[in-house]
C-alpha cells in the first residue's frame, strides 16, 4: 500500500502539459473539482472523464500510474457507494430485510463516485507534470493580494514546498523501515484491527525519530544560507505566460460551459 501513494510524485518531461504554467494548470485543475461539483448528468460526467483521458494523452502520462494513485483511496470510495446506494431514499428497485435499494441510491453513489475517482485523477495529473517548487512559484503568485491583508504568503508557499518535497522520501523510508521490521520477523498482515495498529508501533517511532531529525537539519542549513523569508528574494525561472497558456485557457473554458450547459439542460 505504502509504494501505492503517489501524492507529491513528479514525473520530468518535455510534453505540452509540462510547458504549461503551472499558475494556469492550478487554475483549471480548481476550476475542474468545482464544475465537477456543480455538475450532474451522464454527459457532463462523460465530458469529465474524456477530459481526464486528454489530459493523461498530451501529458504522455502511465495510465497504470494513474490507477495506482487510486489505490489508497478505494476503501473510502467502496464506502461511500454502499451509504448511498442503501440510505437515500427513492424509488425502491430491490429491497431485503431492513435495506433498500434505489434508484437515487445508485445515481447518487454514481456521481460521487465518479466525482471522488475524477478529482483524484485531476490533481494527481496536475502533481505528474508539475514540480513542487512550480507549484508553490504559482500558489505564491495566485495569492499575493493576501500580502495586503499581512498573510504570509511566502512562508505559507514555503511550508507547502517543503511539505511536498518530502512526502515521496517519507514514503520511501517507510517502506525501508516496514522491510527491516519484516526481516526482523515483524508481521503487519495477520491479526485483527488492534493487534494491526500496535504492529505500527515500531514503524512510526523510528519514522517520527527520522522526520524530526531532517527537519532540525533541514532548518540548520536554512540558517546556514542566511534565510530570512520572501522580502528582497528573486526568482531563476519568472513565470509568465505564454500563447499556449492562453490557447489552454479558452479550449478548458469552452468545455468547462458545455459541461455546465449539458447538466442545466438535464441531460
Amino acid at each position: 500500500m505504502i509504494k501505492d501513494i503517489t501524492l507529491g510524485q513528479f514525473f520530468p518531461g518535455n510534453t505540452y502539459m509540462h510547458k504549461l504554467d503551472p499558475r494556469v494548470k492550478l487554475v483549471i485543475c480548481f476550476a475542474f473539482i468545482i464544475v465537477l461539483f456543480v455538475t450532474e448528468g451522464i454527459i457532463p460526467y462523460a465530458l469529465a472523464a474524456l477530459f481526464i483521458v486528454l489530459g493523461v494523452k498530451v501529458s504522455k502520462t502511465n495510465p497504470k500510474m494513474l490507477l495506482k494513485s487510486l489505490k489508497p483511496i478505494m476503501f473510502l470510495v467502496l464506502f461511500t457507494s454502499i451509504l448511498n446506494i442503501f440510505y437515500v431514499e427513492g424509488e425502491v428497485l430491490v429491497s431485503f430485510w431492513i435495506l433498500s435499494i434505489t434508484k437515487e441510491g445508485l445515481l447518487t453513489a454514481f456521481y460521487m463516485t465518479s466525482r471522488i475517482v475524477m478529482l483524484v485523477c485531476a490533481t494527481s495529473l496536475l502533481m505528474y507534470t508539475t514540480s513542487p517548487i512550480a507549484l508553490t512559484d504559482a500558489l505564491e503568485h495566485l495569492l499575493a493580494p493576501l500580502n495586503k491583508i499581512k498573510f504570509p504568503v511566502h512562508e505559507f508557499s514555503m511550508m507547502m514546498t517543503i511539505a511536498m518535497r518530502f512526502i515521496p522520501t517519507l514514503i520511501e523510508e517507510t517502506d525501508k523501515i516496514m522491510a527491516a521490521q519484516k526481516a526482523r520477523g515483524a508481521d503487519f498482515e495477520s491479526g485483527n484491527i488492534f493487534a494491526r495498529a500496535k504492529a505500527l508501533i515500531p514503524i512510526l517511532v523510528p519514522l517520527f525519530v527520522s522526520s524530526f531529525r531532517r527537519a532540525d537539519e533541514l532548518a540548520t542549513a536554512m540558517e546556514c544560507r542566511l534565510y530570512q523569508g520572501g522580502t528582497g528574494r528573486t526568482r531563476l525561472n519568472v513565470l509568465k505566460l505564454t500563447k499556449n497558456d492562453y490557447v489552454f485557457m479558452v479550449f478548458c473554458t469552452i468545455f468547462f460551459v458545455i459541461m455546465i450547459i449539458a447538466s442545466v439542460v438535464g441531460i
